[in-house]
């Protein structure tokens, strides 16, 4: 998705070519789309019957672009003699002022079009192309082309208009331009995106899909966005770049939900552009010293949408906390089970971690103590419905085997999680590192039941939990022969003896034993996983090793952030310095944003990180990873009203200054 252009404001965003074209292009998501739903497959401009081709491109926020182009193609022999400049915004609305120039002595004549279409697909639709009978509606009268979507009681609509006279038919719009000499033609097209309300059996109520605003209001809200996250000073060019980037990725990234109106964390362009559980706790924890606001919409959300029955198709548990949320006519009918998905086993866990982190940041006891008893449930799922096999682990098997997730950890595809020699072990599995959120869920859980819920009883009953997990973790993971902590168990209780990356996770939560710490740290930096740009998913020398595959084999630069976080905790904090300075470089050949995802080659092979084919770029955990960095190299830690500071700088980095940071 290199050669795609993307412009985005939270629920919206538009991909498009380098000439600013949509145009169907398998695999790629192509389009604008809002809500899980494409509103615009095709937008396409001609002059003359002739193609445009971009000269620059100017990104100039990620709510707004300028293509500068010509038409046909100019040689070395010929001068272009038309251009065309087009200036895109989302705002309120999706805007494109269409300008074109005239570089010659004589007046010309053009015939300006633009083939326009909707097929209104969704995400799934889009991501696994299939045969659908779905048909729309299009209207052309009044200079205004309205293409609809009626299914049931459900219904969306596109309206495109034109501030320039224009003929409309169904299938785009047509102007007729006389240009003087040396003269300028412009118009600006209007595309809004709205939901139909029935009533009755007719569509009549539309309901605009995007917020009231002007692209300037959009402007000073950025910049008040990055005013009040702390202000970074450093002699490090690269760390400064990818700061920025950070905060504008996250803003950039805000989304709204239908049922919520605070501004959430939507995970990632294209792909997941809506509120995931994992995803959405994890940028908050990595977010919360410099973001805080982030984090009370993401546990409202959550809390509010916590699983209260059993439900297979979705797999809902009571206590158990979402794993992804959907509004596309896939969720809307049932074709996915996304209306919300409960199929993650390690966002329960992750939203008790990010409640007691916010309080240590933040101070705000009310909000604790108005989530008690979501998060009470979520502890009470770990211990019960977590547990499948009635061990003391949490497990996970879906009960939807149609359209579930297979791996509900967040290694989530397939091939994920395998023995050393390739074979996937049976379900249900327990993974190592829900094993360790569990743990750090109790411990953290204890501390709010003692200070905040009254109630010491629990809390103690928590804390003798955690340790005897612990206790038996440190025991049934451990690989004695190797010496480090098998991937999972699989059903009967055998160790999946997989290295990976998920070791890190386990520093951070804390349950690994002081005496097997330093191996750990040894392995996670030894060349088998640490690939001189970040720790690898998979390590060298396994049957299902790919530098390219998803998770077995590339880097993520959010799994870096947590290891780095776990070896500053047990006391590493060279190692933890080398993860961050390797980091920071390596996002320097990103332009300061990190992606989902890079190659796993080793860094003696290539002088850049290889680029992953479908990464999602920008996306939340990515842009999150760079603030956790950051805490970690200054040793950033709460206590009580203090703040205690213990930086460890790489010798990359002279200077890091911090000034402004939110919390008691």
């Amino acid at each position: 998705m290199t050669d795609l252009v993307n412009i985005l404001d939270g629920n919206t965003f538009l991909v498009c070519d380098r000439n600013g074209d949509i145009e169907p292009q398998e695999g790629n998501p192509t389009g604008l789309f809002s809500y899980d739903m494409r509103f615009l497959s095709l937008w396409r401009l001609s002059v003359n019957g002739e193609r445009c081709f971009t000269l620059s491109l100017d990104e100039v926020e990620y709510f707004e672009h300028r293509f500068f182009l010509v038409v046909g193609h100019a040689t070395h022999y010929v001068n272009a003699t038309l251009s065309v400049i087009r200036h895109r915004s989302i705002a309120d609305k999706v805007t494109e002022e269409l300008s074109i120039l005239n570089h010659t002595d004589r007046e010309v004549e053009l015939n300006v079009r633009m083939d326009v279409a909707s097929d209104f697909a969704d995400i799934f639709e889009v991501k696994d192309p299939s045969p659908t009978s779905d048909s729309v509606i299009v209207e052309a009268r009044d200079g205004v082309l309205r293409i609809r979507y009626e299914r049931e009681r459900y219904g969306t609509e596109t309206v495109i208009s034109s501030t320039e006279c224009a003929l409309v038919d169904e299938e785009g719009m047509t102007f007729s331009v006389r240009l003087a000499p040396h003269g300028e033609w412009s118009t600006t097209l209007s595309i809004e995106t709205l939901a139909i309300g029935a009533h009755g059996r007719d569509f009549r109520e539309s309901i605009p899909l995007r917020r009231p605003g002007s692209p300037e209001d959009l402007r000073r809200g950025l910049r008040d966005w990055v005013a009040a996250a702390p202000t970074l000073g450093t002699d490090c060019d690269a760390l400064s770049t990818t700061y920025r980037r950070s905060l504008v990725d996250l803003a950039a990234l805000r989304w709204t939900s239908l049922i919520v109106s605070s501004d959430l964390v939507a995970a990632g362009l294209p792909w997941f552009m809506s509120v995931f559980g994992r995803d959405s706790l994890i940028t908050c924890l990595q977010a919360v010293p410099f973001l805080p606001q982030l984090a009370p919409p993401t546990i409202a959300t959550l809390a509010h949408l916590q699983g209260v029955r059993f439900d297979d198709f979705r797999d809902e548990e009571p206590g158990k906390i979402l794993h992804e949320l959907r509004h596309g006519k896939s969720a809307g009918f049932e074709a996915q089970p996304h209306s919300p998905y409960f199929g993650s086993a390690d966002s329960s866990a992750l939203f008790v971690i990010l409640l007691d982190e916010y309080e240590l940041w933040s101070g705000d006891s009310e909000l604790v103590k108005a989530f008690e008893f979501e998060a009470r449930a979520a502890l009470e799922w770990i211990s019960s419905y977590g547990d499948l096999l009635n061990t003391g682990y949490i497990w996970y098997k879906t009960r939807n085997p149609a359209t579930g997730l297979e791996n509900q950890c967040w290694k989530d595809s397939w091939d994920s999680i395998s023995f050393g020699d390739g074979r996937l072990p049976p379900y249900p599995r327990a993974t190592c590192e829900l094993q360790g959120y569990a743990y750090d869920a109790k411990m953290r859980g204890a501390r709010l039941a003692r200070n905040f819920w009254n109630d010491p009883g629990y809390a103690e009953r928590l804390e003798r939990e955690a340790q005897e997990l612990k206790r038996r973790f440190n025991e049934d993971f451990w690989i004695s022969d190797e010496e480090y902590f098998a991937v999972a168990l699989d059903a009967e209780g055998q160790q999946v003896d997989t290295l990976t990356s998920n070791m890190g996770h386990l520093l951070w939560s804390g349950i690994v034993d002081d005496s097997r710490a330093t191996r750990v740290v040894e392995l996670l930096m030894s060349r088998r996983l640490f690939s001189g740009w970040g720790v690898r998913t998979l390590a060298t020398g396994s049957a299902r090793y790919n530098p390219l595959g998803y998770h077995v084999g590339t880097v993520w630069p959010f799994d870096n952030s947590l290891i780095a976080w776990g070896l500053w905790r047990y006391g590493f904090r060279d190692e933890a310095a080398r993860i961050c300075e390797a980091m920071i470089q390596a996002a320097q050949f990103f332009e300061g944003r990190l992606p989902e995802a890079f190659a796993g080659y080793d860094r003696t092979r290539t002088t850049y990180p290889v680029e992953y084919p479908t990464a999602c770029s920008p996306q939340a955990w990515s842009a999150g990873a760079p603030l956790l960095f950051l805490r970690v190299m200054l040793g950033l830690q709460p206590h009580g009203d203090h703040l205690i500071v213990e930086p460890f700088i790489p010798p990359s980095i002279d200077r890091i200054e911090l000034l402004g940071i939110p919390g008691r």
